[in-house]
């Protein structure tokens, strides 16, 4: 099979669902499956001397708990859950397999499955350039073809801009229920801001004159 030709009857899927139980089947038959509520096709382990970190990060998103297996699948989940676009989010989704060249199948389970407001999907893969071997880039181009072939979107993606995680990481606490302010609005937000003390913030001594909100907690830039 070619890997840029693998349609949906060349692919098997296999996936867990919301309410525990395995399912198999072409994913041709099964692409309609509400991908964004499944359980993780696989769990996420934590052992002594384990070199992957993996972890929960609360979605706003999803109004839950998402599973990662890297601190890399964690920030892209994290940019993921800030996507305005984005409406529901699963870790390790479903389990694709194929048959490979010597007839022996080949299994690829994609990092996340996504959901966005206009019903579309988009499946990624998160491992960036230099750790991507020969078999990778094929389970990753056969994964890419599949998906086209049932009207999803793939992507595959590796480290993100560094200025722009550490923002992300530190607005992302904002997020939680726990702090919510719904008597707080964007505009009043805004007003606080045009009057409050400068600050400073910044990263690797790159320094930002900013004005810290005291309604919101949060800095705004003071060109607002």
């Amino acid at each position: 099979m070619n890997a840029n030709e693998a349609s949906a009857e060349d692919v098997e899927l296999e996936y867990v669902s919301a309410a525990g139980l395995r399912e198999r089947g072409p994913l041709g038959l099964l692409w309609s499956v509400p991908f964004e509520s499944v359980r993780p096709e696989r769990q996420f382990p934590a052992f002594r001397g384990q070199g992957n970190w993996c972890g929960w990060y609360w979605s706003a998103t999803c109004g839950g708990h998402v599973g990662y297996e890297s601190w890399l699948e964690r920030d892209r989940l994290m940019l993921l859950d800030f996507d305005p676009l984005v409406t529901g989010i699963s870790s390790q989704p479903f389990r694709l397999s194929w048959a490979g060249p010597d007839g022996k199948r080949v299994r690829h389970t994609p990092d996340f499955f996504v959901r966005r407001a206009d019903g579309t999907a988009l499946v990624v893969d998160v491992r960036p350039d230099e750790r991507i071997g020969p078999g990778d880039a094929v389970k990753f181009a056969v994964t890419a073809a599949a998906c086209q072939s049932v009207g999803w979107d793939f992507a595959r993606v590796g480290a993100p801009e560094a200025v722009l995680m550490a923002n992300v990481r530190w607005l992302a606490g904002y997020r939680h229920p726990r702090v919510h302010r719904p008597d707080v609005s964007p505009i009043a937000c805004w007003r606080c801001s045009l009057t409050a003390p400068v600050c400073w913030t910044g990263l690797g001594g790159r320094a930002t004159r900013s004005r810290c909100c005291r309604c919101c907690s949060t800095c705004s830039g003071a060109g607002f």
